[in-house]
């Protein structure tokens, strides 16, 4: 039987007594964390990440955004973080290489914000890496290649953010990283907020629930 949204919904302290079950059992875990953007999924899985130690790597989804070159040419420039701005299928191969665990390492590549490129070959994950977190923003699409995506994962958390709470965060991380506040706000409630809106509607996909700013 479904779980009901209130039984599906961890604190923080749940989330990460959870990942440190799936780091213990053996084998390989692959699990996500999604939710829209500035919401803190990103703090949450580099929290999980960093408790469980070297048994866990972080690979985030935004390392497969294609490069600056290639979204002029596509003339997609103008709405970075799209859904169209990602190579989904190189995430779900990816994906499906660490899930295998059958390599001595695999190289995911890693997004750098103040570049705003995405640089191959930046973590390492070796074979005996028990759980491997991924963060993105399109984890539970069902369509197109994405649709994929929660094939592969173990499990899929989707961070909740009060909306004000989530858009100030998401305005002052594009002011951190060099946009005027004029444009950071312009950005957070533009496409930002088109994306946002796409990716709430997959929550109830979700295998779970965390509440980051409660």
């Amino acid at each position: 039987m479904q779980s009901s949204p209130t039984e599906r919904v961890l604190s923080i302290e749940e989330a990460l007594a959870r990942a440190r079950q799936y780091a213990a059992t053996g084998g390989r875990r692959l699990l996500g964390i999604c939710g829209p953007p500035g919401g803190g999924k990103s703090t949450l899985a580099e929290r999980i990440a960093d408790d469980i130690g070297e048994r866990a790597r972080l690979g985030r989804m935004d390392g497969f955004h294609l490069a600056q070159v290639e979204l002029a040419r596509l003339g997609r420039e103008d709405r970075n973080g799209a859904i169209d701005t990602f190579d989904a299928a190189g995430y779900v191969n990816t994906l499906r290489r660490l899930r295998d665990a059958a390599e001595d390492v695999v190289y995911a590549p890693e997004f750098r914000r103040e570049i705003e490129e995405p640089i191959a070959g930046a973590v390492a994950v070796p074979r005996d890496v028990t759980l491997v977190v991924t963060e993105g923003n399109y984890l539970l699409v069902d369509h197109g290649p994405w649709r994929a995506v929660r094939r592969l994962l173990d499990e899929v958390w989707f961070v909740m953010t009060a909306e004000e709470t989530r858009v100030r965060w998401l305005i002052e991380r594009h002011i951190r990283y060099g946009r005027t506040p004029d444009a950071a706000r312009a950005r957070a409630l533009g496409s930002d907020q088109q994306n946002a809106q796409l990716i709430d509607a997959t929550q109830a996909r979700a295998d779970a629930l965390i509440r980051v700013d409660a």
